[in-house]
């Protein structure tokens, strides 16, 4: 198993940014890139952002005026973008 971690969107990046403007994703999927880079150096982004008390779940992290849901997976050292929503100006 790689201790090397990554990021992917759950089902598919047009199922879940589809529609959202090109620089809310951008900046979306550079705060993922730096949640990578964190676990990869062993922090615990199960607590990253809003999500159950204990730890782990689906996180939700607020990004300007919008926000996305992940879910951090340990096991596989992934992270999982479940959702988009950019900020309500841009709905």
């Amino acid at each position: 198993m790689s201790d090397v971690w990554s990021w992917e969107y759950d089902p598919d990046r047009e199922h879940v940014a589809g529609g959202v403007p090109g620089d809310f994703v951008a900046e979306v999927e550079r705060l993922v890139a730096e949640l990578v880079e964190l676990a990869g150096m062993g922090a615990d982004i199960e607590n990253v952002g809003i999500g159950p008390k204990r730890g782990g779940g689906m996180r939700e992290l607020h990004a300007y005026g919008g926000y996305f849901y992940f879910l951090p997976l340990r096991r596989k050292r992934l992270i999982v973008v479940t959702r988009i929503t950019p900020p309500f100006k841009d709905l």
